[in-house]
């Protein structure tokens, strides 16, 4: 079973982070829709998740007493993001312009 939720809490356990689930649900009376969330404990093998990261986790054999699912993928991670807009930006400052390179 895959699942896909946000890093909650990393960096408290070794080896572990925290993954919440959201799904939505329709109320049976209203029919209004009710968003759902499940807090899975996941192993990360690597220590190398953040908070806020975007994941996919897959269930696996017990690791620990609460702990049953292991990152399969880290879909989007804002640290990733900052890095790339860095260094786009270095790259645009020490790339000369278009203009430069016609008026030389």
């Amino acid at each position: 079973m895959l699942l896909t939720g946000i890093v909650t809490k990393a960096g408290f356990m070794d080896k572990t982070v925290t993954v919440t689930v959201s799904r939505w649900v329709i109320h049976k009376i209203t029919g209004k829709r009710i968003e759902r969330s499940k807090k899975y404990l996941a192993h990360d093998t690597f220590n190398r998740l953040r908070k806020d990261d975007v994941v996919t986790i897959r269930n696996c054999p017990p690791i620990s007493a609460r702990k049953r699912f292991t990152v399969e993928k880290v879909l989007r991670s804002p640290e990733g993001e900052r890095e790339l807009a860095r260094a786009a930006k270095a790259q645009a400052t020490t790339s000369p312009t278009t203009t430069e390179q016609a008026l030389s």
